[in-house]
């Protein structure tokens, strides 16, 4: 019997019988071991983590021990000859914590090659005028990146459905690396129900993977998943991996900290956050979600980013986002939804959907999006443009390695043709045209390869 999507996350993400607190300190006792392991009195216990690239910006985050402030040294120089150097927190007060440093480089070039180093001042800190330095660590290694803008090589790759699974991560950071794309869109679910800030370094900071350099130099753009929206926890994951810069949205749009619209050469990269898949009035969030009127807010911001001129001028249009967007299953997971409003909650997904599609769809197909990139449902599909939508819709694969199943035999088997095994999808022009690539990073084969012509602008 194969195992199901909601099985699967269920077993991987469940909580245990003593609630919140036993899950919370479990949580915390696991990533304290990990840090552990790699602490031998280091204050930096991690290489950086690229995100959030833009043309002008990019974040850094770390990981670190103990209390500290990080910074950030960067130059257009290998040797790093007239570097600049940003403090973690920017101006003021500058931040300071024992967990997760995040450094924000604004004002440079688009399509722009920097070397850079982390570093980052042990604190003592004893009250408001009893702190100082007590040692000062730099890491020796220096590394590169490059902004995105026209210029840059029209070059991504998306992951999602991660579910903070090491061995399938790890395969498609491999491929990845393979691929080396000017940057990398974690298309959601990289979380299970986190409880604690702990718990994500692991996860984002110290995988246990070959590569945990992972994204030292391809910057790794998150937009979340439903599972990044639960637990204690993700009420801060912008204090792991940060919010978009607010200059980069009016400050109608500054509460949209996901969404992106970035160039990426001839590439038109555009970010929405479809949240949580059940309805916001499930007795079981406490009215604590407000994603209806979040999804809602966010069809202004398209509006309007679609209108600018780097975006528009873009002869490819490309949109991500966590749950799809189309399916013709109309019972396809997810979607609790009290459609008749009894209190009752069935699955209705096709009328989820439909809400988003409604709301962004027409949009994206005035603007001539060639492709809306989604993950979700653990199972690789392909959906051609039709009647429903114009663009073509892809959705990636999930964490599973291939699905159990039983031979004549009784004995477990690998059945890897259903669609269940993680993905990486690789968007690149060549020839005039926008290629997007599916790699099945589990079975290492190519399962789906689509061209598209430039856009009419």
């Amino acid at each position: 019997m194969g195992t199901t999507r909601r099985s699967f996350i269920a077993a991987a993400g469940a909580l245990a019988a003593g609630g919140c607190t036993t899950v919370a300190t479990r949580e915390r006792a696991q990533a304290t071991a990990s840090v552990e392991e790699k602490k031998d009195g280091a204050l930096i216990i991690s290489p950086p983590v690229l995100q959030n690239a833009a043309e002008t910006s990019i974040g850094v985050g770390f990981a670190v021990s103990d209390m500290a402030n990080g910074f950030v040294e960067y130059s257009e120089s290998p040797s790093l000859v007239n570097a600049k150097k940003v403090k973690c927190g920017g101006f003021r007060v500058t931040d300071m914590n024992d967990k997760i440093m995040l450094v924000r480089l604004t004002g440079l070039k688009p399509a722009t090659r920097y070397w850079y180093r982390i570093g980052a001042d042990r604190i003592s800190y004893k009250g408001g005028y009893n702190m100082s330095i007590v040692g000062t660590e730099v890491d020796p290694k220096v590394r590169s990146f490059m902004t995105l803008g026209a210029g840059a090589d029209s070059t991504f790759c998306v992951i999602n459905d991660t579910h903070a699974h090491m061995k399938p991560f790890g395969m498609a950071v491999d491929k990845i690396a393979e691929l080396k794309p000017s940057c990398v869109v974690w298309n959601g679910d990289a979380c299970n129900t986190q409880e604690t800030i702990e718990s994500f370094l692991p996860i984002f900071y110290t995988p246990k993977i070959r590569r945990v350099d992972y994204a030292a130099e391809q910057p790794y753009m998150f937009l979340p998943g439903n599972h990044d929206c639960r637990g204690l926890a993700a009420r801060r994951i912008e204090q792991v991996m940060m919010y978009r810069q607010p200059e980069e949205r009016l400050s109608r749009d500054w509460d949209l900290g996901r969404n992106f619209a970035v160039r990426c050469g001839d590439v038109a990269m555009v970010g929405l956050d479809t949240g949580e898949d059940k309805l916001d009035s499930r007795d079981v969030f406490a009215g604590l979600f407000n994603f209806e009127p979040y999804r809602v807010a966010q069809r202004a911001w398209l509006a309007d980013a679609l209108e600018r001129p780097e975006i528009k001028l873009a002869p490819y249009l490309v949109a991500f986002c966590h749950i799809p967007l189309y399916d013709s299953n109309p019972k396809a997971n997810p979607g609790d939804c009290d459609k008749d409003g009894d209190g009752k909650y069935t699955l209705d997904y096709a009328e989820w959907q439909r809400t988003c599609r409604n709301l962004w769809g027409p949009l994206l197909e005035k603007a001539g999006c060639q492709i809306v990139i989604t993950a979700h449902q653990h199972r690789y599909r392909y959906d051609e443009p039709n009647a429903d939508h114009k663009w073509a819709h892809i959705v990636g694969g999930g964490p599973e390695l291939g699905v159990v199943s039983r031979n004549v035999d009784g004995k477990p088997v690998r059945t890897p043709d259903d669609g269940r095994f993680p993905t990486v999808i690789e968007g690149k022009v060549e020839g005039g045209m926008l290629r997007i690539v599916a790699h099945d990073v589990f079975n290492k084969r190519v399962v789906g390869d689509f061209s598209y012509p430039p856009r009419k602008t």
